[in-house]
């Protein structure tokens, strides 16, 4: 019998990693879905739609204070009247009850600003999200999605850890915009900063001002507390 070898790097290219393999895993159908939160709308991103999802796939319950978001398809919510301009803060809170309780791999929450022309084929926004794993990624809408760190994102050690499976994470997220700079805390940490000129302009925002709201990966649950802005 003749062995053959083949090389590590090519073994590698044939076999996908957890992660890869993951996350081509379809939207679940969540039961009882929709938006039952007043004053409350979403849209499930684009590619969701291409694939047949609709926005009550997904579900937003709760009340302002305490918002529960079950996906479902990936998925934007906010309330039309939570507007933010010039210099701002927006916080919130994010509870991971049972991480990665309805997937087999990490998938991000976290929230979004600078949103315009919401609700339409060429709503764009601004998004900051964490992992239970310890990631992070910011990426925008424009309305074709654009990088800011890479396609699955980056570590920090602000982001906090989930313990395994099924056990509670807690992320503090805040975005922050300030003169010409736009930055995203994590659990009071900056973990990323941009000049306004890098996520604004032809393909990208029309503006830092608009409509915030939450942003959410599909196949996720969590609650959010505390979602809030503040004048710089």
């Amino acid at each position: 019998m003749r062995l053959i070898c083949v090389p590590a790097v090519a073994l590698a290219l044939l076999v996908p990693t957890a992660l890869d393999a993951g996350g081509q895993d379809a939207a679940r159908k969540v039961g009882d879905g929709g938006i039952s939160v007043p004053g409350w709308t979403g849209k499930i991103d684009v590619n969701e739609e291409k694939k047949g999802e609709v926005l009550n796939n997904a579900k937003l319950s709760g009340d302002p204070k305490a918002l529960h978001v079950t996906t479902g398809p990936a998925v934007a919510y906010w309330n039309p009247a939570n507007k933010a301009a010039g210099n701002y803060t927006v916080t919130a809170t994010f509870t991971e009850a049972k991480y990665m309780n309805l997937n087999d791999h990490p998938h991000p929450y976290g929230l979004f600003i600078a949103g315009n022309d919401m609700g339409t084929a060429d709503q764009s926004y601004l998004y900051c999200a964490a992992y239970g794993s310890g990631n992070f990624i910011v990426r925008g809408f424009g309305p074709a999605p654009f990088q800011m760190n890479g396609r699955r994102g980056e570590a920090n050690p602000a982001v906090k850890k989930a313990a395994g499976p099924g056990e509670p994470v807690t992320q503090e997220i805040a975005m922050t915009v300030k003169g010409d700079r736009i930055e995203c805390a994590i659990n009071g940490a900056v973990v990323a900063s941009y000049e306004k000129a890098a996520v604004v302009g032809d393909g990208k925002l029309k503006s830092t001002d608009g409509i915030f709201g939450i942003r959410f990966g599909h196949n996720t649950e969590a609650t959010v507390k505390g979602l809030t802005m503040t004048k710089q």
